[in-house]
């Protein structure tokens, strides 16, 4: 049983509890039901909220996709419904609030879930510069990370992938994926990502987290199905860079010894690292960038404020007193929920320039 799976699992007892009491306070403003019927419905929210794994995990099907897909959007609605009450009801403790005021703050939920959904399934292309020396001529990578395929974004996302990057083809020398290529919320069979066998432009990869998940064997089997180079503790050259994928260490997955001796001097040498961590350290053994995913930039507000007080660096382009840079983009896919609002579904290009 996967980590995720026990998490699910773990969870679902809270997040019914959850449910039949943010229920309950939602009819209560728009008109009362019994506790019967509560108990049915957060049953049924429960079901739908763990039952998918169990045969996505076998088999992914549209059936299993959808319920995942409604469970992801309830479970972010919940959220901005929670919001929603606990400003009712405090503003409620001052002044008589009118119905139609009450019903209009609710009703803001759905319109504002309307943009956080198109915003989720809408990918950008953003643009960094980032001045190095050691480059003997100017050199582009397109960054991206947390795909997430999965249960919630599934083959579309992989074809809208593939489209953008077809699109840079002519303009982009690497592509380099931090991690999260899978979610762990679906099987991930070979064929999966056989589609980036049509980009023209090499793509590196190196697992993050969730890539474990759904395991990694079959995650790698299907990259490299797909021509997609897997940087697994290892090194690989290209032209003037020499990169370095460090695998997320997870569960018994060793964590490899990072010293100077994986620097090449007269190289540009980046770090392919999920996590935004050890930027200090890395820039001080000598490498030149890290690249990196795994925060979303907090996906959707509150979140987003949440993810800026965890992490010391969230998302955007980072440059220290070594002259160093670290670039945390916000990822493609989403965790869990399809929503976004606040932060980008986004490809990066860095443009690498000689000073």
């Amino acid at each position: 049983m996967s980590f995720r799976t026990k998490r699910v699992l773990f969870i679902t007892p809270f997040y019914m509890i959850f449910q039949f009491f943010l229920l309950k306070y939602l009819f209560l403003l728009l008109g009362d039901v019994s506790d019967g019927h509560l108990i049915i419905l957060t049953i049924l929210l429960g079901l739908i909220h763990c039952m998918p794994m169990f045969f996505e995990a076998k088999k992914s099907t549209y059936l299993g996709r959808l319920l995942s897909t409604i469970d992801g959007i309830w479970m972010w609605a919940s959220v901005m419904f929670l919001i929603d009450i606990v400003v009712i009801y405090i503003i409620g403790t001052f002044i008589m609030l009118p119905k139609i005021f009450i019903y209009c703050l609710l009703a803001i939920v759905p319109v504002l879930g309307i943009y956080n959904y198109y915003k989720a399934h809408h990918l950008v292309v953003n643009e960094k510069i980032l001045e190095l020396d050691n480059l003997t001529r100017d050199f582009n990578i397109v960054h991206l990370s947390d795909v997430h395929f999965g249960s919630v974004r599934h083959n579309e996302i992989i074809h809208q992938i593939v489209s953008k990057l077809k699109e840079l083809e002519g303009e982009c020398d690497l592509a380099i994926i931090s991690g999260d290529l899978a979610d762990g919320s679906s099987v991930v069979e070979e064929n999966d990502l056989i589609e980036f066998n049509d980009v023209d432009i090499p793509i590196i990869f190196t697992p993050g987290n969730h890539d474990f998940y759904p395991g990694i064997e079959s995650v790698i089997i299907a990259c490299k199905n797909a021509g997609i180079i897997v940087l697994d503790n290892e090194s690989r050259e290209f032209d003037c860079l020499n990169i370095f994928g460090l695998t997320y260490s997870i569960e018994d997955k060793d964590i490899p010894k990072i010293d100077k001796s994986l620097v090449k001097p007269g190289f540009v040498n980046i770090i392919n690292y999920h996590v935004p961590y050890y930027w200090e350290e890395f820039s001080r053994l000598g490498f030149d960038v890290q690249l990196s995913g795994h925060t979303h930039g907090g996906q959707f507000y509150p979140a987003v404020n949440f993810a800026e007080m965890m992490f010391k660096y969230n998302r955007g382009l980072f440059k220290n007193d070594f002259g160093k840079y670290l670039h945390v983009t916000t990822g493609v896919g989403s965790m869990d929920t399809p929503m976004r609002w606040g932060t980008d579904s986004e490809l990066v290009v860095l443009r690498l320039k000689k000073k």
